[in-house]
Order: structure tokens, then C-alpha cells, then sequence
């Protein structure tokens, strides 16, 4: 019952601020798409789709945190819940045999200069430094390129990392729709 009300919420805020998600032959000819507004619950049934084990509370915790970085690096939240799909399967405690750490499998000596709350296995933490990353990269490399290089680093070698990304946020934007 409760996932019923959660999701009549979801849908009547959507209602409310009329919002409308580019259509799928946009996003996949590469056109800028416009952010569309988040709520940290929708952003938790999102991850929940994904990895249902998360307690209410995480969710809830990831998607403010989400929120949060995303507004302060000025980036889709849209975005960085498909990055997290993609990177982590929404796996906090996620870490990969290269050693990348967390939602958004961040290197740690990607994150050692920047000025984090707390080590990189928070959840916060982990979101801010990938929101980092990933914000400074499309700021250098525009915004294909720049998710790219989230995975690739500078040296980009094809579009299969973009292309899932492409393919989660386009999940993303279903999942909040439905």
C-alpha cells in the first residue's frame, strides 16, 4: 500500500509541474535534453528497480544526495541516477576489481584532491566526487565526450559506455513516467 501512495505522489507532482521527457529518437540523436525535475522518492524507485534490496532509508538517502550534487555541478539528475545504474547496479557498498569505489565507482585518486565531507564509501561523498568528475568533464569535453570519459578517462576508445548510459537514462525517465 504504501508503494501505491508513493507512486500516486509521483504521479500527481508530475501532473502539477507538467512536466514532459524528450522522446526517445531525441535523446538518441545526440539532442540536448532538458532536465527534467526529480524528487528524491522518484529517484529512490528508480534504484529500487534496480537493486531491491535498499532499504527505504537508502533510497532516500541516495536520491537527496543525487539532488543535492547534481544542483551544486549544475547536471541532470536524470543523469547521474543512469550513471549510478550503469556504473554500480545501485550497489553502495560496490567496488570493482580496478578498485573504483561506490554508486558512481569513483577512483580514489580521482577524489584525494577534492574536499570531501567523508571517505569515499559514503554515500554523500561518493555522489559529490562523481558529480565532480563528471560535471568537469562535460565542461571540457562537452556532454557525449564528457560522459565517455567518466569511464574511458582521456582516452575515449567507442560509444558503448555512452550508449548504456544513454539506455539507463532513457529507463530513468520510464520509470518516472509510469
Amino acid at each position: 500500500m504504501k508503494r501505491f501512495y508513493t507512486l500516486l505522489i509521483i504521479a500527481l507532482s508530475a501532473v502539477l509541474l507538467g512536466r514532459a521527457a524528450p522522446t526517445p529518437e531525441a535523446e538518441a540523436s545526440g539532442a540536448t535534453v532538458r532536465p527534467v525535475a526529480l524528487s528524491a522518492l522518484e529517484i529512490g524507485e528508480v534504484l529500487s528497480s534496480v537493486n531491491p534490496n535498499l532499504s527505504d532509508a537508502q533510497r532516500l538517502r541516495i536520491g537527496r544526495a543525487v539532488l543535492r550534487s547534481s544542483e551544486t555541478h549544475g547536471l541532470d539528475p536524470q543523469l547521474v541516477t543512469a550513471i549510478i545504474l550503469v556504473e554500480s547496479g545501485a550497489r553502495p557498498w560496490a567496488l570493482s576489481p580496478k578498485g573504483a569505489v561506490g554508486l558512481m565507482q569513483v577512483m580514489p585518486h580521482m577524489a584525494e584532491p577534492l574536499p570531501l565531507g567523508g571517505n569515499l564509501t559514503t554515500v554523500e561523498s561518493n555522489i559529490e566526487a562523481g558529480c565532480f568528475i563528471l560535471a568537469d568533464n562535460i565542461r571540457r569535453l562537452g556532454e557525449d565526450d564528457g560522459i565517455s570519459a567518466y569511464f574511458w578517462g582521456s582516452n575515449i576508445r567507442g560509444v558503448a559506455y555512452l550508449d548504456r548510459v544513454r539506455a539507463a537514462r532513457a529507463t530513468v525517465r520510464r520509470i518516472i513516467e509510469s
